[in-house]
């Protein structure tokens, strides 16, 4: 059932027949019920890289970043913040082949402007958390000194994050971060942008670095568990199949029960032998 807000000739809002209309950032939209049918490769391809992005970009942290770090750039469009940080961080910033595409942290684009981005950075992990440098110049510039120095440390392995909308001043060139023991050995992603004390300007995020190594992505987590699994099966069955010929003086009695457990262990063997997920 579709509403007509503003009467019979108006824009309806809702399902009508096989057309959903709706209303995005005062524009009316409408487009055709989507129909489910057996994915193509590409489709997948597309499925999980919509995952992926989604993933990372929904977290608390990377949105309140994003709204504020593309919100120029939406400005004045028909498109809003997370669509713009959707629709480039898909197409350029992940790595990888399906079905274990990821992330590539190095490319990721938090937010978009035409102010003087960090320059010089340098990331350093401390006893107590990450301090995080750069260049506090800019030449020709000195009322930008005030500019606020926006930071996003993100944990890709438990998919937490941790924004800082006001950090420091571009001036003071570094800007320290405590954190607690749990996150100090997981990998680690920081990113930061500066915007102008009066809002009107903002830069292009610069990606400061990795600390603690890559993720692993849930495909090869899923891997991992897999391989960890079937490992442990393959153990038992192995001291059982080298136990029965030794108690048989090194031959192989062809009974039964021998042979649903010479079975079972060649194909196991096999299985690990071609797995993914074994420790590299």
């Amino acid at each position: 059932m579709a509403i007509s807000k503003y009467g019979p000739y108006g824009h309806p809002n809702g399902k009508i027949g096989k057309l959903v209309h709706y209303m995005l950032k005062g524009q009316p939209v409408t487009r055709l019920v989507g129909r489910r049918t057996k994915s193509s490769p590409a489709q997948l391809v597309n499925c999980q890289s919509m995952a992926v992005t989604m993933r990372f970009l929904n977290h608390e942290s990377v949105l309140r970043f994003i709204n504020l770090g593309f919100e120029l750039e939406a400005r004045g469009t028909v498109k809003n913040q997370h669509n713009l940080a959707t629709s480039y961080n898909k197409k350029f910033a992940l790595k990888g082949e399906y079905p274990n595409l990821r992330m590539d942290y190095s490319k990721v684009l938090l937010s978009k402007g035409e102010l003087s981005a960090p320059k010089d950075t340098k990331l350093i992990k401390t006893e107590i958390g990450l301090e995080l440098s750069w260049n506090p110049e800019m030449p020709g510039s000195w009322h930008h000194g005030d500019d606020i120095a926006m930071v996003l440390v993100y944990f890709p392995r438990s998919q937490e994050g941790i924004s800082f909308l006001n950090a420091s001043k571009r001036e003071t060139g570094k800007h320290s971060i405590p954190l607690t023991r749990e996150f100090q050995d997981d990998p680690i992603e920081v990113y930061m942008c500066f915007k102008s004390a009066d809002g009107k300007e903002i830069s292009d995020s610069v990606y400061f670095g990795n600390l603690n190594g890559e993720a692993e992505t849930p495909e090869e987590q899923r891997q991992k568990k897999k391989y960890v699994e079937l490992k442990a099966r393959f153990n038992q069955v192995s001291a059982a199949y080298w136990q029965n010929i030794e108690l048989n003086g090194g031959l192989i009695v062809e009974t039964k029960a021998f042979r649903n457990l010479q079975t079972e262990y060649l194909a196991l063997k096999a299985k690990l032998d071609n797995l993914p997920g074994k420790p590299s």
